[in-house]
Order: structure tokens, then C-alpha cells, then sequence
């Protein structure tokens, strides 16, 4: 049976938009990263937006939803839980953290310590929280929606390289236009319109639609686009530490979920090059002498995608969705 992934990404991009103004090409990459199976990391300064489509996007998905709000004092047991002794039972027992769901809103993750911020490591990337030597699969789908504001601000602890490239992209939210402002203003003059949405799609069906996703089909010309795209970062002289192979990776399963959002059944150059920013742009440190000239990451990565060959063998002109 033919699975319809384009309109399940306009069915979900009409719910968000009912609560969120604007901002279309960010809500289509978060649902690149919901078929990739990806964690979105959302930074921007305070009061744009971010909490509220991180929540709006778990309330459209109809699975267990938890928020963990990081301050400095959060704890790692506040996340992943802990063992207790049940005096009635007279045995220790677990009890499950947050950290045990479908959706986590990971709440200005840049506020918690370093030790707190790494709780996260073997979730996001193994699906399993180990505590004492006990460890505990994640429930699927699993996803980490994380905020955080610029580092520049006080009272933040920036993230290190590991946890970011367990991130499959990071996404800038930006100002709104004048006109979405005075709609964002309108819409919420008399009532929140977050909780009178309700959820579009169950895990089960998500998970499905994954899978449908990842059927999409790659050239080999593409497959190889994406691994020289990656493969410059590590040898461009502006860049100290460039993406890993986890990048190639998360390159080439996003491009497969976004040809199947705009409905095709194949990944384009254009798919791949769209991609580049908001998924390896976060995984790059620069060298010093980059930073002083001003050779920003956005920079650096529009001169690799320039000076990397774009493939020219014909690609399938079908327009056909993938299927099960």
C-alpha cells in the first residue's frame, strides 16, 4: 500500500501552522528530522519562539510528551532517573526520569553543567538510558527537541562537540516579519490556540512513514556528493575540526525524508545542498586565523558546496512517492 509522506508533511505543516506564524521552511526541516529520526537542536535569542513550536510540533504527535526545564542546579538523575529503596518491598527499585519518552523538550539546554548536558549522550544516540549498571531501551519514536539560547548570553555552558553532533541539525528561528507579528499579536489576543490542537498522527504511523522514508532512492552519484560535501570540512583551511562520517550519515537519511516531503521518490543535488547548513553548519569548529577574518561557518560551507562537483548523471524523472 502506497504511503502518502507528502501529505502527511502538508496535513502536519497546516497543524503547526495554526499556532505558529510563518517560519514554513523551519517546520519542514523538523519534519525532515521526525522521518530521519533526528534531535533538533533550536537556538535563538529568547522570546521567538522556540518553546512554543517545540511543544506545538509534540502536541500534533500523538505519543508520551515530556519537558525538562535545565537550570544550573538540574541534576543527571533528575533526567535519566534513579534507584530507591522501597521499604514496603524491601527491595531498590527504578525509578524512570523524563528522560523516558517519545518527545523530550530539553528546555534551554545551554543553562544546564556540562555533567547534567551529558545525560543525554547515550539517549540520544543509543535510544537507552543506563543507570548503575541497569540499562533501559527508549521507547520509539524518540526524538529530543532541545532550546537553547546564543552562547553570548549570561548564565550559559556552551555544548560540547559530542552532544552537537548528536543533534541531526540545528535551526535559527529569527525575527518575524512585520506582518507575522501583528498576526502572532492577533491570534493570541483572546486565547491559546496550542491547547485547542490535538495530534495528527501516532507513533506507530510515524514510525511508518519513516520507514516509507528511507526507501527513498539515492544515486550512487548523490551518495557520493554527500560524502565529498562532508569530506572538504576536514581538509578546508578555515576549518580546525570538520564533520564526522555521523554527518555524511545524517546528510544523506535527511535528504531522503525532504525528496519524500516534496513528493518524489529520489534525492536531488538541490536536496543535498539545501541540507548543508542547517546540518553540518553546527558540527564545524573554525581555526583562529578563520575567526578572525570573519570566515564564518555559513561562509565557510557556501565555499565548499561552490568548489564541490555537482553530479550530472541523469536523474529518474518519476515523480512517484516512495511506498512500503
Amino acid at each position: 500500500m502506497a504511503i502518502d509522506i507528502q501529505g502527511f508533511g502538508q496535513q502536519l505543516q497546516d497543524a503547526i501552522g495554526r499556532v505558529v506564524v510563518g517560519k514554513h521552511d523551519v517546520v519542514e526541516l523538523m519534519m525532515v528530522a521526525l522521518l530521519s529520526e533526528g534531535h533538533v537542536l533550536i537556538e535563538d535569542v529568547p522570546g521567538i519562539g522556540k518553546t512554543t513550536l517545540a511543544k506545538t510540533l509534540a502536541r500534533c504527535l500523538d505519543c508520551v510528551f515530556s519537558r525538562i526545564q535545565f537550570t544550573p542546579d538540574l541534576l543527571p538523575s533528575d533526567v535519566t532517573g534513579i534507584f530507591y529503596f522501597n521499604q514496603k518491598a524491601g527491595e531498590f527499585e527504578f525509578r524512570a526520569g523524563p528522560i523516558h519518552a517519545n518527545v523530550i523538550l530539553a528546555d534551554e539546554i545551554n543553562r544546564a553543567t556540562p555533567r547534567t548536558q551529558s545525560s543525554l549522550l547515550e539517549a540520544m544516540e543509543e535510544r537507552q538510558v543506563t543507570v548503575e549498571g541497569h540499562t533501559t531501551p527508549l521507547p520509539r519514536p524518540f526524538l529530543v527537541l532541545a532550546t537553547q539560547n546564543p552562547v553570548e548570553l549570561e548564565g550559559t555552558f556552551p555544548l560540547p562537540e559530542a552532544q552537537l553532533d548528536r543533534f541531526l541539525m540545528r535551526l535559527p528561528m529569527g525575527y518575524p516579519t512585520e506582518a507575522e507579528e501583528i498576526a502572532i499579536v492577533r491570534r493570541f489576543e483572546t486565547s491559546q490556540p496550542l491547547d485547542e490542537l490535538g495530534p495528527v498522527v501516532t507513533g506507530a504511523e510515524l514510525m511508518e512513514y519513516a520507514a516509507a522514508a528511507r526507501q527513498t532512492h539515492v544515486d550512487d552519484a548523490i551518495a557520493s556528493y554527500i560524502v565529498s560535501l562532508t569530506r572538504a570540512t576536514r581538509s578546508h583551511e578555515s576549518i580546525e575540526l570538520g564533520a564526522s562520517p555521523r554527518a555524511s550519515l545524517a546528510l544523506f537519511k535527511a535528504s531522503q525524508a525532504l525528496a519524500a516531503l516534496r513528493g518524489r521518490s529520489y534525492v536531488t543535488p538541490d536536496d543535498v545542498k539545501y541540507l548543508t547548513r542547517p546540518i553540518l553548519g553546527h558540527r564545524l569548529i573554525l581555526r583562529h586565523q578563520g575567526r578572525l577574518h570573519g570566515a564564518l561557518a555559513d561562509r565557510v560551507l557556501q565555499s565548499i558546496v561552490d568548489a564541490t562537483p555537482v553530479p550530472v548523471e541523469p536523474l529518474p524523472t518519476t515523480s512517484a512517492r516512495p511506498t512500503a
